[in-house]
């Protein structure tokens, strides 16, 4: 009896407190979700914390080693180090957020019709999909850039619109299982509205593959940044981002390797945390996604 007590407690938890239950047993999930919330902290207060002004040249001490004046050294003119990587956070995270969140928005929605409504329209956009998919990321990156010009904001557009067709995918594949389902068709025999049918038995089943898909999008979104930021067509001076403190700094690598480690350390560190997040998220959702 006393056994059955101390399980009752589980046996009756909401699906919401069982997954917050098995989120935080997962250690690794959880380390790596407060290490980005302390890096998303970070970013915010980078005007406050950081220790220098990261754009303030000192030719003097250009190069300088990793001291306690300069915990990351000085870059070729003198910068410090430290701060430019802080300053870098936002730009970088903001890029593969807003271009995620973009991604989202253009491909749930139309992957939701196309897979529930199927026909003419579902043949359209699935069709489309596929020409904007045969097109190289980088290629459309670039066509992009020649017609609106180089910035972070000509990157976001790019990354988004690239990205959208994952997001349309595994909403049309979902859509078109859960379709089939008898309570999906009891509820049109009840003279529910698509709408509604959509929101609240079709939305929740896509759950755990789309928090999955997310949060590979954002590191995907973060290193497509830096990529297209190493090669100057990304975030522009004087702002800076770790993808462009890549590009300065590999001329100079054999004068402090560190120039080159810190932001390509930074990217993959962050990249592997969103990962590691998604799955861990996946993984507690279980079986606690709604079906009728």
């Amino acid at each position: 009896m006393f056994m059955r007590s101390l399980r009752a407690p589980k046996e009756h938890e909401s699906p919401f407190a069982r997954f917050t239950r098995r989120f935080l047993s997962d250690r690794l999930g959880m380390s790596f979700l407060v290490f980005l919330l302390v890096l998303i902290a970070v970013g915010l207060l980078a005007p406050l914390i950081s220790p220098y002004d990261p754009e303030a040249q000192d030719l003097g001490s250009a190069f300088a080693p990793a001291s306690a004046a300069h915990l990351l050294g000085t870059d070729e003119v003198g910068r410090d180090y430290l701060s430019r990587m802080l300053h870098a956070i936002r730009p970088t995270l903001l890029a593969g957020v807003l271009a995620t969140a973009l991604s989202l928005l253009i491909g749930l929605p139309t992957g939701l019709a196309a897979g529930y409504f199927r026909g003419a329209l579902d043949t359209a956009l699935s069709r489309f999909t596929d020409a904007v998919m045969a097109i190289p990321s980088l290629l459309f990156a670039l066509a992009l850039v020649a017609i609106l010009g180089p910035g972070i904001r000509t990157v976001i557009l790019a990354i988004g619109v690239a990205n959208a067709p994952r997001f349309f995918r595994v909403a049309r594949s979902i859509a078109l299982v859960i379709r089939q389902e008898t309570y999906i068709e009891a509820s049109r025999s009840l003279g529910i509205s698509h709408s509604r049918i959509l929101r609240t038995h079709v939305l929740p089943n896509m759950a755990s593959p789309l928090i999955v898909q997310i949060s590979m999008t954002i590191g995907f979104s973060i290193l497509f940044e830096a990529g297209l930021s190493f090669l100057g067509l990304g975030v522009q001076a004087p702002e800076a981002s770790w993808g462009s403190m890549l590009r300065n700094a590999t001329a100079y690598a054999s004068e402090n390797i560190g120039l080159v480690l810190w932001p390509g350390l930074a990217i993959l560190v962050v990249v592997l945390a969103f990962n590691t997040v998604g799955d861990s998220v996946r993984d507690s959702l279980g079986r606690e996604q709604r079906k009728f």
